[in-house]
This record gives structure tokens, sequence and C-alpha cells, in this order.
């Protein structure tokens, strides 16, 4: 319904009949709708929702009565407002022109919109169109979403606008290039870890900027170990052993040797976990510490191992060399001979080049 289509009091009906059939188009008179020069209404208005519009049509002195209607209703006959919507005011009637405007427009008000004038008793008309442009808005979305690894997805994103806005979907990766659809719906087929992470839906339609939203999908799948790293470690030195592994949800780690689980709190031990990462500490290695232990990570979608080694590491003195000319820790007698002794090699083979 256009603006003021329902606002019409009960004792204006009569009133209304008359003055189209009399004032705006006299029986037997044919209307001319469009005349090249006179009246003249604007082109199409194109406003956005919320904004105003401004409808102008232009007259001469010729005009004995002119009104604005929308559709079939008046909205105003000359200074007379026949519309009580607050929102339509009357902007100027002139000799030369005769404007109203609607305020906060609203889709519903889409539509055409007549100038009528009445000239030496034959009416004329000109048509202008209201068309109301709508941000995007995005009325439904996927919520988000766990999945297990090699499963199917399907997301969705509605979006309302006028014009009708394009959705589109994107991967927010790194190593993801460009849109991966460009439609409300988005299917992915056995989907792998490397697809998870957040997914992007944005609306726009060149109204207003695009809305975005997100919908965050999180792939599970079992542990893997990336990294099992053993170590030598001399007798009575720290160590530690190191096991790293991906999984979702985080893997659970536990400690072996020799089938035995290795329980936090032993004395000298310590497992630290990490969400990734495990470390098993000896602050304090003994021969009974050397061997080879098991890192078994889990979740509950499966689980795996790794065997790592702590092993001896023999420690040998080392006695810093002496060169040439080194004084060493003796009398200073026995220093100064020590000083001399590799000079004699340097004085007989000068003598011999010089004969």
């Amino acid at each position: 319904m256009g603006v003021c289509g329902y606002l019409f009091l009960p004792w204006k009906c009569l009133v209304v009949v008359s003055l189209r059939l009399l004032f705006l188009v006299p029986t037997g008179v044919p209307v001319r709708s469009g005349d090249a020069t006179f009246p003249k209404a604007m082109d199409n208005v194109t406003v956005r929702q919320g904004e105003s519009a401004t409808l102008r049509c232009t007259i001469d002195n010729r005009v004995t009565r002119v009104a604005w209607l929308n559709r079939s209703t008046i909205l105003y006959a000359g200074n007379d407002k026949w519309c009580l919507d607050p929102r339509v005011v009357l902007l100027s009637n002139t000799q030369t022109q005769y404007s109203i405007e609607i305020q906060n427009v609203d889709v519903y008000d889409e539509g055409p919109y007549t100038c009528s004038v009445q000239t030496d008793n034959h009416p004329k008309t000109s048509r202008v169109h209201l068309i109301v442009q709508v941000s995007p808005k995005i009325v439904e979305i996927s919520s988000d979403i766990s999945i297990n690894e090699g499963n199917n997805i399907s997301l969705t994103c509605i979006a309302t606008g006028r014009p009708e806005p394009t959705v589109t979907w994107r991967h927010i990766s790194p190593k993801a290039v460009g849109f991966v659809s460009e439609d409300e719906y988005l299917e992915i087929q056995g989907i792998t870890r490397e697809q998870s992470g957040d997914y992007e839906c944005s609306a726009s339609n060149d109204v207003a900027a695009p809305v975005v939203r997100r919908v965050k999908v999180t792939v599970n799948y079992p542990p893997f170990i990336s990294e099992a790293k053993g170590t030598g470690v001399p007798v009575g030195q720290k160590g530690t052993l190191q096991c790293e592994a991906s999984a979702v949800p985080s893997a659970e780690f536990q400690w072996y040797k020799d089938d035995k689980r290795l329980i936090e709190g032993k004395k000298g031990v310590k497992v630290e976990n990490r969400p990734f990462l495990s470390k098993l500490i000896f602050f304090n290695v003994s021969e009974h510490d050397y061997g080879n232990y098991t890192c078994v990570a889990s979740n509950k979608l499966g689980h795996t191992n790794a065997s790592i080694m702590l092993f001896e590491v023999k420690t040998t003195a080392l006695t810093p060399w002496k060169g040439p000319g080194a004084v060493s820790e003796v009398s200073n007698g026995t220093s100064r001979r020590a000083g001399c002794v590799w000079l004699l090699p340097l004085l007989v083979l000068h003598l011999l080049l010089k004969f």
C-alpha cells in the first residue's frame, strides 16, 4: 500500500470521488500523460530507505488546479493536504513548480506518483516512479560448527536488500585464494584439517558498505606426532625428552618406560604438558634413567605413539694446549730454559741460509 493509502476519513469519500471525476479527469476528455513540455515531473527518483524523497512538477501560469497522487490516493490538492501521513509535506506551490516531500521513506512508499493539473478544463498528467533502495542485511547464517575430518558440511547465508544483494563466501586463511563460493550456500565435501578456520559471508548491493558475518569451522582429527626428540646426557646432568603432537581436540600425553607408565611427581622426574607439546624432564640423570621411553598422544578420535631414547654421553677432561713461548706453572729458572729451547732450531736454520 502506498503513502496514505489507508488514512482517508469516511466523510471525505464523496468529495474524493467528485474531485477525481470532475477536477482531474472530466468525462469524455482524454488524459494526456507525459506531455513533452507541460506539466513535467522528474525522472525516476531513487532514494535510500530512511532518507527523504522530493517530488517536483514543473508548471506555468495556465494551471488553475494541481494535485499530487500516489496511485489512486490524493496526497495534496493545491495547498490542501488530503493525506494524514505526517511524513508527507508540501514544499512549494508557485506558478512554476509544485513539489512535495516524503520523509523517512520506506519500501512500501515505492511506486508511481502522478502530478495532475487542470488548464482550460483540459486535465494533463505526468508520472514519476519512486524507487526505494535498501542496504544489505544478513538475516540468516549458519552457526559455528565442529565436524570430524572427512565429513561433509553445508553453510548458509541469507541476505535481503534492494536491489537484491550478491552473496559470497570466503575462507579466511593465509593459504586461501579468492572466493570459495559466489552463492548463498557453501558445500564442502570431505573436509580436511587444512580447511578449518573462519568462513566469511559478504552481502553487497552497492547501496551501502557490504555486510560481513563469519562462521567458525572446527575440524576434529586424531593426534599426529610431528616431532619426537631424544637426547644424550652425562650422568648427574639435567636431561629433557620432548614429544610434539598436533590434534583437535588437543592431545593428552602419557609417558611410559618398559611398559610402565611414569607418574607425575616421581622423585627427580617431571612431566610438563602443553596443548601440543609434552616434556619429560630429568633433573639429575642416573644410570637407571637411561633407556627407551614411549610418548603416547591421544584424544577422543584416536591415539598414536613414538619411541624416544635417553642415552649416556661420556665426558672427557680436556687440558689446555700451550703454544710456543707459553709459560708453564714451574719455577722461574725452568720457565726461562723452556722458553729458549724452541729458539735454537731457528738460529741454526738462519746460519745455514747465510752460507
